[in-house]
């Protein structure tokens, strides 16, 4: 092999062990930790899907005044959702979600969640004590419920596509 070749060879070995150097440091962000901003300057979140974070303990007012205030330093909305594990229109929403089939409906929406029977001795003093679950609601500021939410489902198939036509009217979309 002539010199030329050799160093050519050289150089693209080398320039293949850079680039895997980068991706296996971490040098070169994941896409979903890309950060851009609009023409305001606002940073655009990182997650665009529907996030459901199940709730911390502590008094219900103070840990959903905490996560609305993180929500909207992520340019998030929170809502607060409470269901319980023997609710089949709450399975269903969850597995609905697990699946991704909600983050283009919900992408900027995080769920506070609660379960009815664990929480709901807590839930009571900050005003959320729905008719039926699921239930979705709007915080005020301080963390207790306001009067807009929504509550129930219909069971079987047709559960999810209860759910969201109705939380997209709660959020102020059509």
């Amino acid at each position: 092999m002539s010199a030329q070749k050799k160093a050519g060879a050289l150089h693209l070995l080398a320039g293949g062990a850079a680039a895997l150097w980068l991706t296996l440091t971490g040098c070169t962000p994941e896409p979903a930790q890309v950060r851009r901003t609009d023409a305001g300057g606002a940073p655009e979140p990182a997650v665009r899907k529907l996030v459901i974070t199940r709730a911390p303990g502590g008094d219900a007012a103070r840990v959903i005044k905490s996560a609305t205030a993180q929500a909207q330093a992520d340019h998030r909305r929170l809502l607060v959702y409470i269901g319980a594990v023997w609710c089949e229109p709450c399975q269903r929403f969850h597995r609905a979600a697990e699946r991704g089939e909600l983050d283009s409906h919900f992408p900027d929406v995080t769920l506070l969640e609660f379960d009815l029977d664990a929480d709901g001795s807590r839930l009571t003093p900050a005003g959320y004590h729905p008719p039926f679950i699921p239930y979705f609601g709007v915080p005020d500021e301080s963390g207790r419920a306001t009067s807009a939410g929504m509550s129930g489902s219909i069971k079987g198939d047709g559960a999810v596509e209860n759910i969201v036509p109705r939380l997209n009217e709660l959020l102020g979309r059509k």
